[in-house]
Formats: structure tokens, sequence, C-alpha cells
């Protein structure tokens, strides 16, 4: 156990009375030539929030002394959440006034001060432990003396103060990055100095380029990391190959989407017997090109994922090693790491399984596409053209579809949402919003990953070394009441709700309402019941997938958590056991990696989230008068969000329903006529005309036909 976990441990012990740091010197019989090194144990946790200094300067642990330490979510309206870093606590609100500086995405400790009458508890920010927007982007608005940088990221509620001396030659309407140069306080803004102009807010590319900025990583690679990706030899070395299990003459492929360019993931299918098959799943070895502690590994760490925007990749790792040496390319030999199962094919049973360091050689990169043709449409052209992989596709058929009725079965849910995908011409201009299906193809791969991540989860849990889990928490215990309540209006409802509640009963709800006028409606309110999943040290399951362990294992060309478990299973499968030493400095190192990798992650998905959205907005600027069918995804005080037919999301303002007074009813998820009695709720269907298009707000205003 490490010296930091005893500390911990000892703190949380009931008859624990918070001490001084001479006392705790005492207790822990520090001799006085390591008395430096505990004192400075002591301060790094402090700063981590593992633990608190009071005002006496006594130290206790938060959870002991009223206090939550977590992450702040701030939301457009001013106030905030914090999430807690221990997933038995419920979020805590943040009132505006309570906020004392802190900003969205700041690491805090908070004060439990009430109890609301929902039974949700409130707070106030007492501490920040680390800022998470030294640089923010935004439209530059100027006076005669100074000026105001507006963020693009309205969860930051703060403009920016700039004095005069600070503008840096940035004018009027244009889009720039400020970096702070002073905090914001109780009723100040913060301030900062221009340290950048991406241009006039409605330029070419502008746009984009301040979701880059505001993600505060840079586009191109360091020197130092593209001479280290450079230094690496596409060749692999005979003694590579000889001490690893040889599978370069298995039959093996890649299934991806159409412009997929890096391969994680390669699949292979062999029939043992009338019942058994063995799926392997062969993830490419970064980690034998990117060693730890190099500059590529901080690097990657740092990016934490590769980000996907509606134009472009930002890669965790350099192309050279992204699309090329890593990468498994079809018809090359290639390093993995592979997680080969013998599958029951009556019951989706793992008899057996086996990972190990492996060689291979894609026979084939499918797409999708090809492989929905080949299954579904049964297209003879390309069953032909790939005859001698057509038997492996369709075993493969067979295991998804058992694979997941096991997993529904045991209440895995399920969310029903098609996804859509922005067609940009040559300019970067959105011409088209295309429906993705999602088919067998998708579903072979979703489920044979979903299998690898969580045997290699148990597997190394099991032989209790430290290790990065995903995780998703239980839903919050009000939210998932307000749920029931909600469902209650029409005919549905989640027994035992006041005790734990098992995610079949909840994936039973969306089974009842599949196909139903308010299968929309049902399945946003309980995804927004939900809570995010995360990285995590601590196994404490997956709720949505119904799994008690699970991990990431299966991509580490482009997140940062695969990448280090590889490393973990490497020299566990090297070594049989792990040093103490070594484990002492994988317990200090991995809740750091999963805490930033989570943080990464969520910037990573808003990133892709407000690229799309944007170019959304952009596509629906000549669509001013036109007419479309939607359906309401979203009801509040001022009005209600509509999501058109070609998943554009709009509003109705209240201020525009000129036929009665509507009135807000938060329970019913309504608004509702005072005279007429007319009903605008979540999941009805409209119809709607645009009325006003704002691009730099990203607001698409409509009006009720």
């Amino acid at each position: 156990m490490s010296a930091r976990q005893t500390i911990l441990d000892f703190m949380r012990e009931k008859a624990y009375k918070p001490m001084s740091a001479e006392e705790l010197l005492k207790v822990f019989e520090i001799p006085k030539k390591e008395s430096k090194a505990f004192l400075k144990l002591l301060k790094q946790m402090e700063k981590d929030g593992e633990i608190v200094k009071t005002r006496a300067n006594l130290y206790g642990v938060p959870e002991r002394m009223n206090l939550v330490v977590g992450r702040l979510y701030g939301h457009p309206r001013g106030y905030g959440f914090v999430i807690p870093d221990d997933p038995d606590m419920e979020d805590l609100f943040i009132g505006p006034e309570d906020l004392n500086g802190a900003m969205h995405n700041d690491r805090v400790i908070a004060r439990i001060n009430k109890q609301t009458r929902g039974k949700r508890k409130e707070g106030e920010i007492i501490r920040i432990l680390n800022r998470a927007n030294r640089r923010i982007v935004g439209n530059f608005e100027k006076s005669r003396h100074f000026g105001f940088v507006v963020p693009d990221d309205k969860r930051i509620t703060n403009d920016v103060f700039v004095p005069k001396e600070e503008f840096n030659g940035a004018k009027e309407g244009q889009k720039v990055v400020v970096e702070i140069t002073r905090w914001p306080e109780k009723r100040r803004n913060p301030e900062g100095r221009i340290v950048e102009i991406l241009g006039y807010v409605g330029d070419p590319g502008v746009d984009i380029a301040g979701i880059i900025h505001q993600l505060d990583l840079p586009l191109d690679f360091p020197k130092d990391v593209l001479k280290e990706a450079n230094a690496i030899s596409e060749e692999i070395p005979e003694s590579e190959i000889k001490r690893r299990q040889d599978l370069r003459n298995l039959i093996t492929f890649t299934i991806d989407g159409e412009d997929a360019k890096d391969f994680d993931d390669a699949v292979s299918i062999e029939q043992l017997d009338e019942n058994t098959v063995r799926l392997g799943v062969h993830i490419a070895d970064v980690t034998h090109y990117v060693k730890e502690g190099s500059a590529l590994d901080q690097e990657a760490l740092k990016r934490g994922t590769s980000i996907y925007l509606v134009d472009r990749v930002i890669p965790m790792l350099p192309k050279r090693l992204s699309n090329g040496i890593c990468s498994l390319n079809p018809y090359e030999d290639r390093l993995t790491m592979t997680c080969m199962m013998d599958i029951d094919l009556r019951d989706g049973r793992v008899i057996k399984y086996d990972i190990f360091e492996s060689v291979i050689r894609s026979s084939e990169r499918l797409t999708y596409n090809q492989v929905n043709k080949m299954l579904v449409d049964n297209d003879q052209e390309l069953r032909e053209r790939y005859s001698r992989l057509v038997p492996y596709l369709e075993l493969m058929e067979k295991l998804c579809l058992v694979l997941r009725k096991r997993r529904m079965e045991r209440g895995s849910i399920d969310f029903n949402f098609p996804e859509t995908k922005v067609k940009l011409d040559e300019n970067g201009k959105p011409i088209d919003i295309i429906k993705v299906e999602r088919d067998i193809a998708e579903k072979i791969i979703e489920e044979f990953m979903i299998k690898a991540n969580e045997v290699v989860a148990e597997d190394m849990y099991w032989r209790q070394v430290p290790f990065i889990y995903r995780v998703h928490e239980e839903p919050d215990q009000q939210k998932l009441a307000d749920f029931n309540e909600f469902i209650h209006n029409f005919g549905y409802h989640i027994k035992g709700i006041q005790n734990e509640v098992h995610p079949r009963q909840l994936q039973e709800i969306l089974k009842k309402v599949e196909g139903t006028v308010e299968e929309h409606m049902i399945n946003t309110v309980l995804l927004r019941s939900m809570k995010q999943a995360k990285y995590t040290t601590v196994p404490i399951g997956h709720f949505g997938l119904a799994t008690e362990y699970y991990t990431h294992f299966t991509s580490p060309i482009r997140r940062y958590p695969d990448l280090q478990i590889h490393r973990i299973i490497k020299e566990v499968l090297k070594k049989g056991s792990l040093t103490n030493k070594r484990i002492q400095e994988l317990e200090e190192l991995l809740p750091e990696v999963a805490e930033h990798s989570s943080l990464q992650e969520r910037k990573a998905m808003d990133a892709e989230r407000d690229s799309i959205d944007l170019k959304k907005v952009e596509y629906m600027l000549d669509k001013i008068g036109h007419q479309f069918e939607g359906i309401i995804n979203g009801v509040a005080s001022f009005g209600f969000f509509v999501e058109l037919e070609n998943s554009v999301e709009g509003m109705v303002r209240v201020s525009r329903m000129t036929d009665d007074y509507y009135h807000y009813h938060e329970d019913q998820y309504a608004l509702i006529g005072e005279r007429t009695g007319k009903v605008y709720r979540l999941g009805d269907r409209v119809k709607v005309e645009v009325y006003r298009v704002n691009l730099e707000e990203r607001e698409i205003d409509l009006i009720l036909v």
C-alpha cells in the first residue's frame, strides 16, 4: 500500500479527529530525515483535494468535514454543479452567488450548505484546486478605453475584461484567444490579454479555428515528438516476431467507417465445433513504439484522445504512427495485443480466454457499408469479390446476435437515437445532413469490442494490479424518481425506485416504449437522468452496460487510457506480477491519468458536438421561411426546443407564441396555455417555420405553423 493510501485510510477511521502536521509526524513515527518528504506529500495531497487543511492548520478528509471535492460543470444560466470525485456522492448544486470565482471545468472544493425541497443538496465553492480555462476563445467587443471577450463556450458565463494596453491589435468583431491574467472574484469579472487573433467572425474557417483553440491543444506536434516518431523503424525485427505468437496465417480483417485512416482493431473467428467459436480481437500494440515517459508518451497523455471534428481529425499520435506504423493496414505485418476467446454459441458464455502479444497480417480492410451490403442486402457482386471472407462474416453475425442477446438479458441499456453526419463541400460549407444507419456490421464490432473490454478488465481485476477502468455510476436517486414521475403520465412505472434500481428495469421501459409516439421523449429524459461514463482506478462497474468489470482496451491509437493499460498488461504477462515499487508508482500515477483522460474526453466530445452544431446552423442559413416537422426535445420557462427531421435543433420562444399566455410546468415537461389549455410537451410532434438564424450565437429561432 502506498504512503498516500495509508494516510487516507488513517484519516477515514471513525475515531480520527483533524490533526496538525506535527501530530501526524508523531503518529506515523516518521524519522527526522524523512519528515521533509512526508510534509511534501501532505502538501501534494492537499493540492490534489484528497485531504483538506483547516484554518487552524489541521488535516482531515473532505467527506468527514461536510465538503465535496470534484469538478465544476457550469450552466449557461449562471449556476453550476460539482461532480464529486467520490462516486457514492450526489452532484452538488451551486447557485450563481456561491461560485466565488470558480469557472466551468475548474477542480474545486465545495461546502454543503443545505438541502432544498426537492432533496437536492446545495453548496458553495470554498477553494479552487486547479483552473481549467487559462485561455478562452470568444468574440471581441471594444470600447474607447477597454474591451471584453464574450466566450464562445456559454458555460463560461463571465465576459473577460481586457484593458486597452492588452488589445494587441484586436479589432471589434474579431474572434480572439484571451489569456487570463486575473481570475474572477465575487462580483468581479476575470481580466486578460489578447494573445491571438483568429480572424473576423463569419470569415471562412474562423469558426472551427475557435473550437480548436478552445481545446488549448496545438494542431501541430512539437519538434521533439516528431523527431521521435520519425526515428521509429517501419521494419519489425525478426527477434520481436519470434517472441510473440505469430498469427499472420490467421484470417483477420478490419471493419471501419468509409473515411477511417487509423485502424486500431482487427477481428478473426474460427469454428471449433458445432457449439463453440474462437473469437480473436487483435489490437494495435502502440506501447511497443511509444515508450513510457518519452516525448511521444507525454504528448499523447497531454492530448488524451484523438478529436474528430466535422472537417478534420486532431490525432493523439503523429500520423506516421496513427495512420502508418501502428495502424492495422491490410497486407502489412503489424504488432498487436490479442484477446482470444472461446465462446459458446448457444448462450454467449466465454468458456476460456487468453491475452497475449502477437503479430498479425490483416487480410482485408472492409467498411461497415460493404459488410452491411453483403450480410443485409445480399449484394452478390461484393459477396463474390470477398468470397473467402463471407463465411467468416456470417459466423460473426451469428455470434454477434448471441452476444447481444446475452447483454440485453442481463439488462444493458441501449438508447435508440439516430446519428447524423454533416457533408461539406471542398470549401468547408455544409451541403447536406445525412442519417447514419447502424446495422449489423456496426453491431458486430460493437459487441466484439465490448466483450474484449470486459474480459481484459475482469482478468486484471482478479490479478489485483493497479489499473484504469471505464465506469458508469448509477443514476442519481432524485433524477430517477423525477423520471419515474414523468413516465407515470404515460402509464409506465419503475417498481422499487426507493431502493437500488437495476439497469434491466430501465431497459424494460425502453422496450415498452419502442415504436410508440412517446419513444423519443422517454429515451431523451432517461438519457438526461444518467451520469457520464468516466475513467477511474476503482472498478465500481458500468451501469449502462450492466457489467461489473469494464475497461477501454481496444483503441490505443486514439485513447490514452487504452495505451496506458496495455503497458500494465504486458508487464503482468511478462513477469507474472508487479514489484511493490512498480505497484506504488502506478498507484501514484493512474488516478491522475484517469482524471485527466476523463477531462480531455469531455473536452473532445464538446468540441466534436460544437463543430457539428456549428455546421448545422450554417446549413440552415438559406432555409429562413422553410417549414419543417420536428419533435419537442426540451422545454423551459422561456420556450421549447425542437429537433427537426434533419436533426437540426431550433427554439420556439414563448414570446412568439401569441395565441395564449403559456406557463411552464416543470413536473410535466410542458408549456400549457392559460386560456386554451393547449399543451406543448416533451416528445410532441410540431410543425414549425425557420424564423431567424444567428450563426454567431449558433441559434435558430422557429415559429409554430
